[in-house]
């Protein structure tokens, strides 16, 4: 079989199989070969564990967890490709494809029959995710609390800054700190536009979350803090006190006084403050409460 990533051969099986593009799930084909195999060998799989996929494509990086693991799940949710996947994965025995949305599948049960049954309990996520879709798929499996080793995603460049900005710089926003909450973020390296068939406008970049076992903050209710973060980012030119005011039915008053007594000025935007300090006014926010 010709490499997966040999764009005549894409081509040839698009045109078999009568497949076109969508663009609403943003789909684009990698035609570069160095990619994947460097995005399987930098996740940390190897020969006893599991790879978890989201939208596979026609397999091309699929293909090399396969060859690095010992099972690989790949969730797609477009059934069109399906029979795609079935000729060009035809080789491999140890892989499961499930026609879900991510976000919508069971995925404790997906863990618990196509990896734990098998003996695997080293699971890893490596995915090159529709850019429409990369916060909430995210978001999605990080707050799942599933025991995953590390997830590492190909997304567009923006965002890859994004989430592995120093919380508190001018690049982080909401997703930055409910990421860093709950991971080590790494930029891994760039891959440019016309690395994908077809080429999209934009280059992207591979990111790694390796999730902490302890939380680098103290946080006394993970459920509250989120919605203060997001609250607090929703209107990024608002004073942290407004903004949280408005969204959380708090007492601005309140919030300003406990913005003093954590030695913070009371007009501080979100964006200005660090992890420690965002957990700090969240912790006593959920506090007062409480009350």
């Amino acid at each position: 079989m010709a490499a997966l990533t040999d764009l005549s051969y894409i081509k040839a099986l698009l045109s078999r199989h009568g497949f076109t593009f969508s663009k609403a799930l943003g789909q684009n084909f990698l035609i570069n070969p160095s990619v994947c195999p460097k995005m399987a060998e930098l996740s940390g799989l190897n020969e006893n564990a599991g790879a978890l996929e989201i939208g596979p494509g026609i397999g091309v990086l699929t293909e090399q967890l396969a060859k690095r693991s010992k099972h690989v799940v790949a969730v797609e949710l477009d059934k069109r490709l399906l029979p795609l996947l079935a000729e060009t994965l035809s080789p491999y025995d140890n892989i499961s494809i499930i026609n879900d949305d991510i976000l919508k599948a069971d995925l404790p049960k997906i863990i618990e029959d196509e990896f734990y049954s098998r003996g695997i309990t080293d699971i890893y996520v490596c995915a090159n995710l529709p850019y429409y879709i990369t916060s909430p798929v995210i978001m999605h499996l990080l707050e799942s609390e599933l025991p995953f080793k590390s997830l590492t995603f190909m997304v567009q460049k923006e965002a890859a800054d994004r989430l592995c900005a120093k919380v508190g710089s001018r690049d982080s926003g909401a997703v930055t700190v409910a990421v860093a909450v709950r991971a080590k973020a790494e930029k891994l390296f760039t891959v440019q536009a016309g690395s994908f068939f077809p080429a999209p406008k934009v280059d992207s970049a591979v990111i790694r979350l390796t999730p902490y076992e302890v939380p680098p903050v103290k946080i006394d209710n993970m459920k509250f803090f989120s919605r203060f973060v997001r609250a607090a980012f929703e209107q990024r030119r608002k004073t942290l006190a407004n903004s949280v005011a408005s969204a959380l039915n708090s007492d601005k008053a309140s919030i300003s006084q406990a913005l003093k007594d954590l030695g913070l000025n009371e007009s501080v935007r979100a964006e200005a403050l660090s992890l420690e300090e965002l957990a700090a006014v969240a912790n006593t926010l959920y506090s007062i409460s409480k009350d």
